[in-house]
């Protein structure tokens, strides 16, 4: 109501201004556009301002209004895009920690399983070892026994050839024939002193 009391006092304050504006232009002869005097422009005046203040009525109950409801339906749509928005990047921020925090702990697992797997194959390839070498002090304990066997067979089999073959010298180059016992003494000592 006050609007429209704003807007009567001033149609009707534009209406005496003009009324005025056209008692100075009828006496200085102005153009007929804006010769007050002339009943016609006075009309012409008084519709403007019944058009105006009829525009003004449809603006004001008609079309504002309507104006205003689409931009709060707008804001409202865009406050709830944006709320939307949040709420998305926050689904969007737990699933990327999520997603890093399932990395992290598949990684520490494969790091523990390879880990296992290093440590299980360390343990098979020492066991491995372990048997090989034992295996292999075994044949080499047996195969020292075979050489200390052959060696002693081969020192018994040398004895005798040395103590057939000092006999054979000693009766050859001097003619006496020694004992048996003697000769195997005089063996021994060489034998002896070559081993020292």
């Amino acid at each position: 109501m006050r609007r429209l009391s704003a807007l009567a006092s001033a149609v009707s304050m534009s209406l005496l201004t003009s009324a005025a504006f056209a008692a100075e232009v009828a006496e200085k002869s102005l153009p007929p556009q804006i010769d007050f005097a002339n009943p016609l422009t006075k009309s012409q005046v008084v519709w403007l301002g019944l058009i105006f203040l009829t525009l003004y009525l449809l603006l004001d109950r008609w079309a504002l209004p309507r104006v205003g409801e689409v931009l709060e339906a707008r804001a409202a749509r865009i406050a709830g895009d944006l709320e939307a928005a949040q709420a998305a990047k926050l689904k969007s921020d737990e699933a990327v920690a999520e997603v890093l925090a399932a990395t992290k702990k598949a990684q520490a697992e494969a790091q523990a399983a390879v880990n296992a797997a290093a440590e299980a194959a360390k343990a098979e390839a020492a066991s491995q070892a372990a048997n090989a070498n034992a295996r292999l002090d075994a044949q080499l304990s047996a195969a020292e026994a075979r050489i200390n066997a052959a060696r002693a067979a081969a020192m018994g089999a040398l004895r005798e050839v040395a103590a057939d073959a000092t006999a054979d010298v000693v009766t050859r180059l001097t003619g006496v024939v020694m004992t048996t016992e003697t000769i195997e003494n005089a063996v021994d000592r060489a034998l002896a002193a070559r081993a020292a």
